[in-house]
């Protein structure tokens, strides 16, 4: 399809690519924001269902669970049938999904729905990003996908704070569900109305058969309709080959453990939170619920200083480094701010929680967290998509299920952790094994050239790590 045929999604309106990037957003917010949306309403559950603390943090933990399981499934799925099928068949049964949790009468009941429903809402997560490569150009993706990160960090901060309020004023809890049915129920109808197919390859299928049929002509064909696997081929491709990557790729495997630790420190926090702020500052849920917005409003910043500083930095590197890419390692710039900083919060959130010590001061360590997560999720997602190229998308796979596993598995021990340990060492031991972590990227920044030349799923090995000479000032400038 040419870059000026009208059916090319990047050739669409300017202001309709933004309308369809808010949109898939606003999914990914969705599926995000269900997430931690049962933190404000923990105790009215264990009144309910009479079970403990571990079991409720399980309402969270399993629906994050859910994410391992739907990537696998919708990312290789929309590939062929297209995005917005996938989106429409997930969204509708996980709006049943929330129901169903809505009108759980047993504990066994509500866990179920609550693991099927992230199975399901994971869809977005994997297939929203997918939209965004399919409607902008390397150009602008780059500042379509730094508003588009904030979707997965503002619905978990904005999940408690909704709940929180609900729970202080009395609400039921299943409230807390009908409201996540509403929510996902007008995003069923906003994609089934106002979001076309994207995916190129579905859009050559739909005109070689529109051709076919006003023509009579069956020589008209798309490459997709020519594609076809055996069904045990297509299975062992799609699970098989993104742990196939992941093994076989050491700087891959590091960034990966990295990302998942920082993944599961989002969620380790919904149980940090309110030891520090209900039990040590005496908060009610809807406060407590508030105490997230701080690492909302650092993402926000994050993304502001990216649009700002770093995207115009990486743009006179692409003009630098032109005909050639710029080398993936460029994008790891805001990583090596980010590295220290992520470590740090944790030292002073930890230190500054005692009771004694007026809540502004651990509030606030949310604002360098959350600046920090932003900044370390962009530099590593777009190293990977920019190293790995041709299997980008089987290395996102298996780093979004092994995240997700970090993010199922923090919050459970999370309470134990920090009731034995108190806050300040909890969050000492976190910080610690962040700062061991910290110099995977200040590593790839200087050696990963070094790493991509003996990859065996890199393509990107031979090219140019430095700016052409005829450039010198400008290629200087943009390193």
């Amino acid at each position: 399809m040419s870059p000026n045929d009208p059916d090319n999604p990047k050739s669409w309106s300017r202001p309709y690519r933004w309308y369809i990037t808010m949109l898939s957003a606003m999914l990914v917010l969705n599926a995000t924001f269900a997430s931690s949306a049962p933190e404000g309403i923990i105790p009215d559950l264990m009144r309910q269902f009479t079970f403990g603390q571990e079991v409720a943090t399980l309402t969270i933990a399993l629906f994050v669970a859910g994410y391992c399981v739907g990537p696998l499934l919708w990312g290789p799925l929309s590939e062929t049938i297209g995005r917005k099928p996938v989106f429409l068949l997930t969204f509708l049964i996980y709006t049943g999904f929330q129901v169903g949790c809505a009108l759980s009468p047993n504990t066994a009941s509500i866990l179920i729905f609550r693991f099927l429903g992230g199975t399901f809402a994971a869809a977005p997560l994997s297939n929203s990003g997918a939209v965004m490569s399919d409607i902008w150009d390397a150009d602008t993706r780059g500042k379509a996908l730094a508003i588009f990160t904030l979707a997965p960090f503002a619905g978990p901060t904005l999940g408690p704070i909704v709940s929180g309020f609900m729970a202080v004023a009395g609400v039921s809890w299943r409230w807390v569900f009908w409201v996540l049915t509403f929510f996902a129920g007008a995003c069923l109808v906003a994609t089934l109305l106002t979001l076309p197919e994207t995916f190129v390859p579905v859009l050559l299928v739909k005109r070689a058969k529109k051709l076919r049929k006003e023509t009579g002509d069956e020589r008209y064909w798309a490459p997709l309709e020519r594609n076809k696997m055996a069904f045990g081929q297509r299975v062992k491709h799609v699970l098989g080959r993104p742990f196939v990557v992941l093994a076989r790729e050491p700087m891959l495997i590091a960034i990966t453990l990295y990302m998942s630790f920082i993944y599961g420190c989002i969620y380790l926090l919904f149980e940090a939170y309110p030891i520090v702020f209900t039990e040590g500052h005496h908060f009610n849920e809807g406060i407590t619920g508030l105490t997230f917005l701080p690492i909302f409003i650092g993402g926000c910043l994050g993304v502001l200083a990216y649009l700002i500083i770093f995207n115009p930095r990486y743009e006179r590197a692409m003009a630098a480094f032109a005909p050639h890419p710029v080398p993936p390692e460029y994008r790891l710039e805001l990583c090596l701010w980010a590295a220290p900083m992520f470590a740090l919060s944790f030292f002073w959130f930890g230190w500054t929680s005692y009771p004694s010590v007026s809540y502004w001061a651990p509030l606030l360590a949310g604002l360098p967290l959350g600046m920090s997560i932003v900044f370390l999720f962009l530099g590593l997602f777009n190293y990977v998509i920019d190293a790995y190229l041709f299997v980008a998308a089987s290395a996102l796979s298996a780093m979004t299920v092994v995240r997700s596993l970090f993010g199922a598995g923090f919050p459970l021990f999370a309470t134990q952790m920090y009731t034995t340990l108190n806050p300040r060492w909890a969050s000492t031991l976190l910080g610690c094994i962040a700062v061991v972590m910290a110099p995977i990227p200040f590593v790839l920044r200087a050696y990963g050239h070094h790493l991509r030349r003996n990859s065996k799923y890199s393509p990107t090995g031979d090219q140019p790590i430095k700016p052409p000479v005829r450039d010198e000032k400008k290629g200087a400038e943009a390193a």
